[in-house]
């Protein structure tokens, strides 16, 4: 791709940030080989990308209350998908903005 390891990581983070979700401006840090999502305005954790094996597609992990940790999102598992179909999938389900 032509990046480094950290020109790859401010390219995401321009990418997530950029994004345009309609509950508000989210804000995102990389933290031990994955990305952070947190709410801009309150700061409540909104979900978690972490890059699968091949690069191109990362694993969507929401807050879990009930295990005060991250949890995955599927019904049956890892829910992994290229980083715009995983932005999309985090503005239109609930579950990642329960805490704001």
């Amino acid at each position: 791709m032509g990046y480094g390891e950290s020109g790859m990581t401010d390219a995401i983070i321009r990418r997530i940030e950029r994004f345009s979700f309609p509950q508000g401006a989210v804000r995102a840090e990389h933290r031990n080989r994955g990305y952070t999502l947190t709410h801009a305005a309150s700061g409540a954790p909104v979900a978690r990308l972490r890059p699968d094996s091949d690069g191109e597609h990362v694993e969507v992990l929401h807050w879990s209350l009930r295990t005060d940790r991250w949890s995955p999102t599927g019904p049956f598992g890892r829910t992994i998908l290229p980083l715009d179909q995983a932005l999309r999938f985090i503005a239109a389900e609930a579950i990642f903005w329960t805490l704001i």
